[in-house]
């Protein structure tokens, strides 16, 4: 099964529904895109990947081009996602990482003392050639589609380097915000200016949106966000307020920190699928757009319940300023790409009637 966006080619991507919704403009429908659409549930995605390291293919832009087209051609969905890696700038600077199958992110020598800085200098766009290079390739190609780009946030940049990897309990990161809080400053300080500066090459070289991940900040309450955290996730979403891109901010967990996250210089705050978004929407304001959050098992469930919880969000998202459609986290690997074109052919149905 094939979708292809019933768009204008000669259309500005910057008045295309999705930016609009998160301008919070009028729109004539719901616009759809779905975290990890570019990735290991399109057969032609691990296709292309087969026998390439996952950071060799976000640094060669012919490979990143086609990977994030992949999901716009099959789907018809309203936006493309830059296909990289949260840990590509920190690779990019000279970090000493790898991407490990069934791990994840693995830094060989975690970042724990005043030392450790020094491994890691600030980024400058001739860090990362390849990404202005595969941006440029993408909204040549992508036309009146936008582009979406990227960046992990600094908290969640910093769990990675602290601990060494993944983490279920961040006990070094928390053990390092508490106890040397003028080191945990000074580091998400600069993971701050790489996570901007990695956005703003995007946004310079053709991206319409950009948005931040913070996938482990849930793991905090309130008032360590507040103290910790959310100065430097302002810092990096500040670096492209100048450039007119619509900014979203997501976090996985964070029900609790909505409004926090607004306050970090969001246009858009994506609410993942533990929080109901008519919720979200009244402890967010009317300041901003939403963006969420269907529960990525809800694909595997049968078609009517599943078209019926669609319709739900649709309905709730119609409280807020604007809407965009999409998961509350992640595309899970084992997902049928049918069901996702049949999700976004239903939202685009029922949101235009």
């Amino acid at each position: 099964m094939t979708a292809a966006p019933a768009t204008d080619p000669t259309a500005d991507p910057a008045d295309s529904a999705l930016v609009r919704a998160a301008r919070r403009l009028p729109v004539e429908r719901t616009p759809v895109w779905f975290m990890r659409q570019a990735g290991r549930s399109l057969p032609e995605y691990r296709e292309v990947r087969q026998g390439v390291a996952m950071l060799d293919s976000c640094m060669r832009p012919d490979l990143v081009a086609e990977i994030t087209m992949q999901p716009v051609r099959r789907h018809g969905v309203d936006a493309a996602i830059f296909f990289s890696d949260i840990v590509v700038p920190l690779k990019a600077v000279g970090v000493d990482l790898d991407i490990v199958p069934g791990v994840g992110p693995v830094v060989a020598e975690p970042v724990r003392r005043w030392a450790d800085l020094d491994r890691i200098p600030e980024l400058t766009p001739e860090h990362v050639p390849y990404i202005t290079e595969a941006v440029r390739l993408l909204v040549a190609e992508l036309g009146p589609t936008p582009l979406i780009g990227f960046a992990g946030a600094p908290f969640t940049l910093a769990s990675y380097l602290v601990e060494g990897g993944p983490s279920k309990n961040h006990e070094h990161t928390k053990a390092l915000m508490h106890g040397d809080p003028a080191l945990w400053e000074a580091l998400c300080g600069r993971l701050a200016q790489i996570s901007g500066a990695f956005l703003r090459v995007q946004a310079l070289a053709g991206a319409s949106v950009v948005q931040l991940f913070d996938s482990w900040v849930g793991a905090l309450q309130r008032s360590d966000y507040s103290r910790f955290v959310l100065p430097h996730s302002r810092t990096a979403l500040a670096a492209v307020a100048d450039l007119d891109v619509p900014r979203i901010h997501f976090g996985v967990g964070t029900g609790e920190l909505l409004a926090l996250m607004g306050s970090a210089g969001a246009d858009v705050v994506g609410v993942d699928y533990r929080v109901e978004l008519t919720d979200a929407v009244e402890r967010l304001g009317p300041g901003f757009a939403v963006q969420g959050n269907l529960d990525p098992a809800l694909l595997f469930a049968p078609w009517e319940p599943l078209a019926a919880r669609v319709e739900e969000i649709v309905r709730a998202g119609r409280s807020a300023p604007g809407h965009i459609f999409n998961l509350g986290h992640g595309v899970l690997p084992s997902t049928d790409p049918d069901v996702l074109t049949r999700v976004v052919e239903h939202v685009h149905a029922i949101s235009s009637q």
